[in-house]
Formats: C-alpha cells, sequence, structure tokens
C-alpha cells in the first residue's frame, strides 16, 4: 500500500466547521460556571439560547444532504435568541465567547445574516424512520411538561493489532483470530475476522467486516455490508446503496475515499459506522444510541464492543502495553502470505517508533502508545495512519470530547501528582505571603 497514508490524503480530517462548533460548546461548559459566579442581571438567557442551539443540530450529520442550510438557520435562531438577551447578559463571558463563536462559525458556512431560522419547537410530523424524529416526539411526558433527557450515545473502535475501544470507553489490545462479534443486538449485529500479523507474536490485525442491519418496520429490509482488504465497496452485498425508499434515505452507503474510507448512515436507528482501509488491514468505529445498543438477551452476551475481549484474548495488562521484543520484525521474512508485504526487512528502535508516531499522535495517549506498539511488533509504517485516523474516528463520533483521549494508569498517576503538587505550592504561597 506504499508510505504510511498515501492511500486516501486528507481524507480523515475532520470538517473545520464542525470541530469548531464542538470546540464552541465545550468552551461555553467550561465557562458555564465561572459566568454563575458573577454578579449578573438574573434575566439573562445565554444557556437557553446555547441550549436551544445544541437541540437543534445535535441530530445534524455533516455527510448528508442539507446539512448546510438546517445548520444555518440554527445559527441565526442562535444570533437571534442571544440579541434579544444582549441587554441583561453585559458583562457575562459566556455570552460574550457565544457571540465570538457564532460569527466564527456563521463565516466558516458562509451562512447570510438574513434568512430563515430554525425554531426550538418546530411544527414538524413525526418521522418514523428518523431516530431523532421519534426520540424528539417522545420527548415530553404526557400531562407532566417535564422534558426526557436526550438519547445517549455510545462509541465503539477498532484498529491495529487490533486495539477494541469498547462502549465502555475501555481500551484493550486483544488476539482474537478468527470471527469475533463486536455487537449483536436487536437492530445491528457486526462481526470482524482478524489474522496473525507476524509469526511469533499473538498480534492479529483485521482482513474482514460483516455488517447486518436487521429489518425495521417499513424503513428497511436486511441489508449486508462486507468489506475484505483490498476491497471496500460502495454498496451492499446486493448492490444497492440505501435501504427502504429513496425518499426516506433511512439507510445509506456513502463512499467517502474509494477504496480507503466508506461510511454507513441508519438514520432510522441513529446508528454511524464508519470503514477504512489503511495498509493491509481494516479499521472500524460505531456510534449508536445507549437505549439500542442494549436491546439483546442473553443469548447474545459475547460482544467485544459491550463486554470487552475475554480475559484469555488479552494482550494488554489493565490497559497498559507491554513492548515487544525488536526480534519481532525479524521474522517479517516468515509473515504468512498477503500480510505487510510492503514492510518486510523494515525495522523500528523504540525511539523510531515513537518518532515516527508523534508525525501524527502529537498526544501520547492510549493512541500513541498503540502506535509505538503496532510499529515494533510488525514493522509496519501503515498502523502509524491506522491509529490516528483511528483517533480522528473518535473525535467524529464520540459523543462526550472529554473522553476523546484515554491515558495509562502511569501517565494519570503523573498527572494527578503533578497537579497535587501545584495546589499544595499554590497553599504554600498563600500562607508565606
Amino acid at each position: 500500500m506504499g508510505r504510511a497514508g498515501s492511500c486516501c490524503p486528507g481524507a480523515e480530517r475532520l470538517q473545520l466547521p464542525a470541530s469548531l462548533c464542538l470546540l464552541l460548546l465545550g468552551y461555553l461548559t467550561l465557562l458555564a460556571p465561572l459566568g454563575k459566579s458573577q454578579v449578573q442581571i438574573p434575566q439573562c438567557r445565554i444557556q437557553k439560547c446555547t441550549t436551544d442551539f445544541v437541540s437543534l443540530t445535535s441530530h445534524l450529520n455533516p455527510s448528508l444532504d442539507g446539512f448546510d442550510a438546517e445548520f444555518c438557520k440554527a445559527l441565526r435562531a442562535y444570533s437571534g435568541c442571544t440579541h434579544r438577551t444582549s441587554k441583561s447578559c453585559r458583562g457575562n463571558l459566556v455570552f460574550h465567547s457565544a457571540l465570538l463563536g457564532i460569527s466564527d462559525l456563521m463565516s466558516q458556512r458562509n451562512c447570510s445574516k438574513d434568512g430563515p431560522t430554525s425554531s426550538t419547537h418546530p411544527a414538524v410530523p413525526i418521522e418514523p424512520c428518523n431516530y431523532h424524529s421519534r426520540h424528539q416526539h417522545q420527548a415530553t411526558l404526557p400531562g407532566t411538561g417535564a422534558e426526557l433527557p436526550r438519547p445517549n450515545y455510545l462509541f465503539c473502535g477498532l484498529f491495529g493489532d487490533p486495539h477494541l475501544r469498547t462502549f465502555k470507553d475501555q481500551f484493550q489490545t486483544c488476539k482474537v483470530e478468527g470471527a469475533w462479534p463486536l455487537i449483536d443486538n436487536n437492530y445491528l449485529s457486526v462481526q470482524v475476522t482478524n489474522v496473525p500479523v507476524v509469526l511469533g507474536s499473538s498480534a492479529t490485525a483485521t482482513n474482514k467486516i460483516t455488517i447486518i442491519f436487521k429489518p425495521y418496520q417499513e424503513c428497511t429490509d436486511q441489508k449486508v455490508y462486507q468489506a475484505v482488504t483490498d476491497d471496500l465497496p460502495a454498496a451492499f452485498v446486493d448492490g444497492t446503496v440505501m435501504g427502504g425508499s429513496s425518499e426516506m434515505r433511512s439507510l445509506l452507503v456513502v463512499e467517502k475515499s474509494p477504496g480507503c474510507h466508506v461510511e454507513l448512515h441508519a438514520a432510522y436507528i441513529g446508528v454511524t459506522v464508519v470503514v477504512r482501509q489503511l495498509g493491509h488491514y481494516l479499521t472500524l468505529a460505531v456510534r449508536m444510541p445507549e437505549e439500542l445498543a442494549m436491546a439483546f438477551d442473553e443469548t447474545q452476551d459475547l460482544q467485544l464492543c459491550m463486554n470487552g475481549c475475554p480475559s484469555s484474548e488479552r494482550i494488554d495488562q489493565e490497559g497498559r502495553l507491554q513492548l515487544p521484543m525488536l526480534g519481532l520484525q525479524q521474522q517479517q521474512q516468515q509473515v504468512r502470505p498477503g500480510t505487510a508485504t510492503a514492510q518486510r526487512g523494515s525495522t523500528f528502535s523504540l525511539e523510531s517508533a515513537s518518532s515516527k508516531c508523534r508525525e501524527q499522535l502529537e498526544v501520547k495517549d492510549i493512541y500513541f502508545h498503540s502506535c509505538v506498539f503496532d510499529l515494533l511488533t510488525t514493522g509496519d509504517a501503515n498502523f502509524t495512519s491506522a491509529a490516528y485516523n483511528a483517533l480522528k474516528d473518535v473525535e467524529m463520533l464520540h459523543p462526550k470530547r472529554e473522553h476523546w483521549h484515554i491515558f495509562s494508569r502511569s501517565g494519570a498517576q503523573k498527572s494527578s501528582s503533578a497537579a497535587i503538587s501545584a495546589l499544595l505550592l499554590c497553599l504554600l504561597m498563600a500562607v508565606l505571603f
């Protein structure tokens, strides 16, 4: 496949406006306690404006048609709300941060200041084949006016040797050679097949992914998507690219980069699946509503995304990776046919592997350490791009920004110790001065 990342340069990047939106919302969340602690006029309603904006945009998908128009409508509604409450929000940091963020997002999306706006309570008919639409219509309890919480989404990812991030944000490195179920519930089944990468190592990598979207009312019949190494199709196995009618668009296959990056959007169950090929192996990322992910019985309990790998299949030790012996790379001459042939003879030291991973992974989190582990195990530089794109899929699909990065226990202890030391220093200075 050539050098790392050469298959689809640039395709892994997030759309800038979407990331800016997330940054804005995260910033507002961090500043909210500060804004409340100031002496403000009680009528300032910037938090209500922000909450309405999140409600209007949380279900929008940048990959689908009409995103820009709906996003601009929501931005104009957000802007109008801030103007209506501007007199009572003077000096409020959250308010002024929101103004700056709105202006930046409107510029990035080329939104005009004049035009239609979204209603915070739009009178639209329910769309039975749209999970978000169904949930919105069920969000108010009859007779009480109390709103149900917004749906909680879960994320699962698999990449590299392979490294698994479960729905519970547990990070594991597993052997799991052969076919294993990642997800198996009443709505979706995902199975992967892993093959050994290097003789002498228990590490494997994914060369086949099978995804089954189960029948759901009139929204879709059963649809099966299957990807294998060097065959990442832009359609289901029956040759179609959607489930249900063309008007509903309840299930779509979207090819982002031929042979490198495919996304499956199942609006009827609120699911997004990302499949990539990087080097000779496949990666997977899934976003799914928690209530649907939990819809399974005791016969479906073997799900790696839900419960992690069996202890007998774990390579890591409670999330910590033991660096492999460098001699494993020299066995590349003995790798099985069709695996990592492009990198035969190449080796990485700990220093060179770390340097290679730092080219794309700036934060030394578990994705960085997984990258180093994979390079030391295989000598295949394509695993660098696998770790990088796995993290980008987290940033695109994981609902909680504060959970994007996972750090090893030792790193967390160092950070905690540093924070405690800084706090003690501040207290000492306060006493002395």
